[in-house]
């Protein structure tokens, strides 16, 4: 079982964009399978190239993912059965896969995966990047690049799969094998961290303003983005 790190940088956080960037390591080899940019079939927004700082200028003379030389290899190393693909907020960069003719057959998501481990609440927050300074997690390289949060991926995954085997009793296999579960479950999310009931938890705000939560669902609902673990939470307690 080969176990491999992927993060893209994209044109947004929809159902319907496209990465601009691909980033790819297997477990154990800094160097990456792939970490190159490519030119997506809609444009970038302003407001996305000021988190990853790729503009449309830096793509317009590179090929679309679809027709770089290296898409079929990608293609093949992500769809193989005996291929572990690890993401941090995973379903989302597998729907931008998707969007490119890719479908993962094997998904491990560490933001899930940090989420249930993390049950003590030790952690106030679980972004990839927040977590790479929680944990003392030094890499030479910068933030909000894929292949910089491909590295601290990694090295996430790597403390994960110890807590896992510790709080489970078990050996490695078998805690991958429970992390892969996991990704698969929606998510149960417990807190609201925006809005007028920032910091509040669901249970909360379900004795206080239950028309809230009913709003939020069908917000939710109409989302263009994957809202699969809100929606699966507020039906919880909405119906």
């Amino acid at each position: 079982m080969k176990i491999i790190f992927f993060d893209t940088e994209t044109t947004g956080n929809g159902l319907h964009d496209y990465l601009c960037q691909l980033a790819i390591v297997e477990r154990g080899n800094a160097t990456p399978v792939v970490d190159a940019m490519y030119k997506p079939p809609v444009p970038i927004p302003f407001e996305c190239s000021a988190i990853h700082h790729i503009s449309n200028k830096m793509v317009a003379n590179r090929p679309a993912f679809k027709e770089a030389p290296e898409y079929a290899s990608i293609k093949a190393l992500l769809e193989d059965d005996d291929t572990i693909c690890v993401a941090h907020n995973a379903a989302f960069d597998e729907q931008i896969l998707k969007n490119d003719g890719i479908t993962i057959k094997n998904l491990l998501c560490t933001f899930k995966v940090i989420r249930e481990l993390d049950s003590e609440g030790r952690f106030s927050m679980h972004k990839l990047q927040y977590l790479r300074y929680a944990l003392d997690i030094e890499l030479e390289v910068s933030s909000h690049e894929a292949y910089a949060d491909v590295l601290v991926l990694e090295k996430l995954f790597e403390y994960e799969l110890q807590e896992a085997m510790k709080a489970w009793d078990c050996d490695e296999e078998a805690a991958i094998a429970k992390m892969i579960g996991i990704t698969s479950e929606p998510l149960a999310i417990k807190t609201i961290n925006f809005g007028k009931y920032n910091g509040k938890t669901i249970a909360e705000v379900a004795s206080l303003d239950i028309g809230y939560l009913s709003w939020l669902l069908d917000q939710k609902r109409k989302s263009d983005k994957d809202e699969t673990d809100w929606i699966y939470t507020l039906e919880k307690y909405v119906g």
